[in-house]
């Protein structure tokens, strides 16, 4: 018998013949003999949806303006998720099993007082626990705490992934299963390269870097909180056969195990293909070389929220000039462009220059560790396709490369192939 946290996403659960399916799913590790947590997103579309009626609802009751209260925001949109844990809890009691939903404030999750985007502080799981002993399955509502006004807090997109590994391990769960439209992590975006191979396993580390960088299997802070409490955690899709051969097998169940470095015995050099859509370039030119000018640059655009990745610094023969170069995400071009020429006179550069459609690529691998030569691979077999390379960064386990939009899917491709992923 094990301990285990379920959690299925909003395609998973979008409609009641889908929740319906979602129950055969839990009735069979219940059939088994185990304790289960069940944690749930909201219907698919439904969050969008509510949100919408927040942002309208001002200018529909008569103000000249869109604010509105981020607690009363929690308030709304928390509900998607009410509405699953509900429905599920009606589905698996239907089928003879001992459920019950609960809401976050119920359990409670305590969280931050950051409305709309709040981090988990603590889960009291002794109630949870004990209930799960006595055979009761809880069907939890994700993405949702108790702030410490005692108000419904909520925890941003993708919040119910960081719901369900923070719950598996408040409660010492053995394994933490994450069911989504796709049946685990694959090597690179299946799409694009149809040879991408699924994982049988990936480190922490490796998964963390691949959901930082464009992959969205998972939730980068539930990646963060699994690798920090060693919870394994499965992912696996919730539309296979519930009662298919396989699919109940306890230490091996399909899907990808993102686990401990440890675990896996045989490392792979590089493990998978990152990429990263809709990235912008600015460069500030001729700056004064001088202590103080990347502070000046970059505090004011964290101050306003502008996420800055790449960074490139060239400086002149002389020493007196440097250009300043960094990505931003799209969308963020003008604002940061703006923030930048209202703090000019500080900086101290003479011209502002950017570049949009821009696409990163990253590939990732723990093994990068032991072997040298691997950029040089990938330098090599973008240059055989005629890609200009525009900035690059590395750290011990991905090297990040920045080139223009259409050649994304080519670079992809070539970079899948150069290091053999596409081989079984």
């Amino acid at each position: 018998m094990a301990r285990i946290v379920m959690k299925f996403g909003g395609t998973s659960v979008a409609d009641l013949d889908r929740i319906r399916n979602v129950a055969r799913h839990v009735k069979r590790e219940v059939d088994a003999g185990h304790e289960v947590a069940v944690v749930v997103s909201a219907m698919s579309g439904k969050t969008n949806e509510l949100v919408g009626w927040v942002q309208n609802m001002p200018k529909v009751a008569g103000a000249d303006h869109s604010i509105y209260d981020a607690r009363e925001y929690d308030a709304v949109v928390a509900s998607g998720e009410q509405v699953t844990s509900g429905l599920l809890a009606i589905a698996l009691q239907a089928m003879g099993i001992n459920a019950r939903s609960w809401q976050g404030w119920q359990i409670p999750i305590r969280t931050d007082n950051a409305h709309g985007a709040a981090r988990i502080l603590e889960i009291e799981g002794e109630d949870i626990i004990r209930r799960m002993g006595e055979g009761q399955v809880a069907v939890i509502a994700g993405f949702q705490g108790l702030g410490p006004d005692n108000r419904l807090s909520t925890l941003g997109r993708g919040g119910s992934d960081t719901s369900a590994v923070a719950i598996a391990a408040a409660v010492k769960a053995d394994r933490c299963d994450i069911y989504t439209d796709v049946d685990g992590v694959y090597t690179t975006d299946p799409r694009i390269e149809p040879k991408a191979r699924r994982l049988k396993k990936i480190a922490f580390e490796e998964m963390l870097e691949m959901a930082s960088l464009g992959a969205k299997v998972l939730q980068v802070r539930s990646v963060e909180l699994a690798m920090v409490f060693k919870v394994r955690t499965f992912v696996r899709s919730s539309f296979e056969d519930p009662d298919a051969p396989g699919m109940g097998d306890l230490l091996n169940p399909p899907g990808t195990l993102i686990c401990d470095e440890e675990e896996i015995v045989e490392q792979e050099v590089v493990t998978g293909i990152a990429y990263a859509k809709d990235e912008a370039q600015i460069s500030l030119r001729r700056l004064a070389d001088r202590p103080g000018v990347s502070a000046a640059i970059f505090g004011p655009l964290a101050e306003n929220h502008i996420n800055v990745d790449m960074i490139v610094q060239n400086i002149s023969e002389d020493g007196s000039k440097t250009d300043m170069t960094f990505t931003v995400p799209s969308g963020d071009v003008e604002k940061a462009l703006r923030v930048l020429g209202e703090n000019k006179d500080k900086i101290g550069y003479d011209v502002a220059q950017s570049e949009s459609g821009l696409v990163k690529v990253s590939v990732i691998g723990i093994g990068m560790r032991s072997h040298a030569g691997v950029a040089a691979t990938a330098f090599r077999a973008l240059a055989e396709k005629g890609i200009n390379i525009k900035a690059i960064t590395t750290s011990e386990i991905k090297i990040s490369i920045l080139i223009d939009g259409p050649y994304a899917e080519l670079a992809v491709r070539t970079l899948h192939s150069c290091y053999g992923l596409d081989k079984s």
